[in-house]
């Protein structure tokens, strides 16, 4: 899964590093970066195909999002928004198969983090942030929708993303990692095509890096550059 991830850079930076996109309802969010420790439910800046100039010539776009997909049909006070997408099913799942036909999105972060559960308990995990090994900024592939308020009759952008099975380097500490994709495919995964399911795939091992952290990163009220220094785990149990 992915449930936390963390930008470093400023709004302004971030939007500079895929510079490719237009900019549209984002600068309202320029207060809110680096986020060190964003958690789902807070607003990011994702990437959507959209209309870039009138009447019809559509391209890569900057938006403002939340995380937790909430599907325009989704009824008020139900199940909580999911914030990932498995790529097993999401073609015939009814919650996401018509954003993943229609709706996708590109999430840029400059990393996430994950936990790994040392004593195979669930008591006692110790957490990893996980990054380029240049460390430069990534996008994972994401899904999204709009959701009318009923209170508000405000339109709230919303997206989950899209996660697969683990390259070698996450395997060691989970069973799932988040879709990161290439730069060269960008512009298919936000294109027109309905099913471009050869992307969701594990990114190679050798071109990413992973450390341990302090355990503060379990608040998301812990949001300060310190929480994704490295630190030395405690040692793990071994074998008898």
């Amino acid at each position: 899964m992915c449930g936390r991830i963390y930008i470093k850079a400023t709004l302004e930076e971030m939007l500079q590093n895929f510079a490719f996109s237009a900019r549209r309802d984002v600068e309202a969010l320029s207060n809110q970066f680096p986020r060190y420790n964003g958690a789902p439910s807070l607003y990011y800046p994702i990437i959507i195909r959209d209309m870039v100039r009138e009447p019809d010539i559509m391209g890569p776009v900057f938006v403002s999002a939340r995380w937790g997909l909430q599907p325009s049909w989704m009824k008020p006070g139900g199940r909580p928004p999911p914030i990932n997408a498995r790529r097993e099913g999401i073609a015939t799942n009814g919650l996401f198969k018509s954003a993943y036909r229609s709706r996708r999105c590109l999430v840029p972060i400059n990393g996430y983090f994950e936990w790994k559960d040392i004593y195979g308990t669930g008591k006692n995990k110790q957490p990893y942030a996980i990054a380029m090994a240049d460390d430069s900024p990534f996008a994972l592939a994401g899904i999204w929708d709009t959701w009318r308020d009923p209170a508000t009759g405000a339109d709230i952008r919303n997206f989950a993303v899209v996660t697969c099975p683990p390259n070698e380097m996450i395997a060691d500490i989970h069973d799932r990692m988040p879709v990161v994709l290439h730069r060269d495919d960008y512009e298919r995964w936000l294109s027109l095509e309905p099913d471009p399911g050869d992307l969701m795939k594990p990114y190679p091992a050798e071109q990413m890096k992973m450390w341990p952290i302090d355990r503060k990163v379990g608040s998301p009220k812990n949001d300060t550059p310190d929480i994704i220094e490295r630190i030395d785990p405690d040692p793990e149990p071994t074998m008898m």
